[in-house]
């Protein structure tokens, strides 16, 4: 439909080019004198329109550019993202010129009826040709806007574990624990779930510590204590969000029993205490008497 009004619409220039420059020869024909005064009246007229039109644009360019400042002023002050930032900016910046532009064109005279149809038209092809990249765009504000997580962050996010390095309005990056760069769409990642590691300034360390039976129960409590109380890297209730280091026996199961360790760090002395906790657990309580269990049978005969 689109290709037969194009054809369409050079013929019907054609024509009324042809059937208006027929008018002005009948006229010039039947009185010239007074063809050349309604001449001069409308270029004059033509003139104070065009004069208009040139002041609507200067003025209106002014606004916008005072707008804009003032819209940059009040991001400044916010701290507001810089990608969210730049997408406003834009958007505001063309659709004001854009505005400004059928505001113009309608002070020359020019129906612009037709016009406001042609965007509509084609803004609406465009959506429809690139609704995945419009659906990330979308996805990208709600990212921008709500801030689930930011650039330094590191995240779980559609089966992948990594750091966030950038965050665009359709895609974001993340570096993965084996240094692999993976791009996620926002739009998945905003309909996803998100789990921020980096969210809280503070992250809680569990393990669980089994040693075999028989073993004397509060002996390994004050053991895992001790091991506890010489990584100063673990906090305590003086700091603010933060518990005392947490130790009990949580469990009596087939072949051992098990202690539940809780401390609290710093989220960036997470993965450090960790696995040093793991080490020290294996090798310190060991050193002191404390035997791991395994999965093993007693078996008792009568004569």
């Amino acid at each position: 439909m689109l290709f037969l009004m194009a054809e369409e619409v050079p013929a019907n220039v054609a024509d009324s080019l042809k059937q208006a420059t027929g008018v002005i020869v009948e006229k010039i024909k039947e009185d010239p004198s007074t063809f050349l005064s309604d001449l001069g009246s409308q270029a004059i007229h033509f003139g104070l329109k065009v004069l208009a039109a040139l002041l609507i644009y200067f003025v209106g360019a002014w606004l916008i550019r005072k707008v804009k400042n003032i819209l940059m002023k009040m991001f400044d002050k916010r701290h507001t993202e810089s990608t969210l930032v730049s997408f406003v900016m834009s958007f505001v910046s063309i659709g004001l010129y854009v505005l400004l532009a059928i505001i113009t064109v309608s002070t020359l005279g020019i129906n612009t009826t037709s016009l406001a149809a042609l965007l509509a038209a084609g803004g609406m092809a465009v959506g429809m040709a690139l609704s995945g990249t419009v659906q990330n765009f979308a996805g990208g504000i709600m990212i921008l806007v709500f801030k689930p997580f930011k650039v330094g962050d590191f995240i779980s996010a559609q089966g992948f574990l990594g750091t966030v390095s950038e965050v665009t309005m359709v895609s974001t990056k993340i570096v993965t624990l084996d240094n692999r760069v993976v791009v996620l769409p926002n739009g998945a990642l905003s309909n996803g779930t998100i789990d921020n590691y980096s969210g809280k300034p503070l992250r809680r360390v569990d393990w669980t510590v089994s040693v075999e039976y028989g073993s004397d129960a509060d002996k390994c409590i004050a053991a895992i204590m001790e091991i506890l109380s010489a990584d100063s890297r673990i906090l305590n209730s003086s700091v603010p969000g933060a518990a005392d280091p947490f130790v009990a026996l949580s469990s009596l199961n087939d072949h051992d029993i098990s202690f539940t360790v809780r401390v609290w760090v710093n989220a960036a002395d997470y993965w450090g205490v960790f696995f040093d906790g793991n080490k020290n657990f294996y090798t310190i309580l060991q050193q002191k008497g404390f035997a791991f269990a395994y999965p093993h049978m007693d078996v008792t005969i009568k004569s």
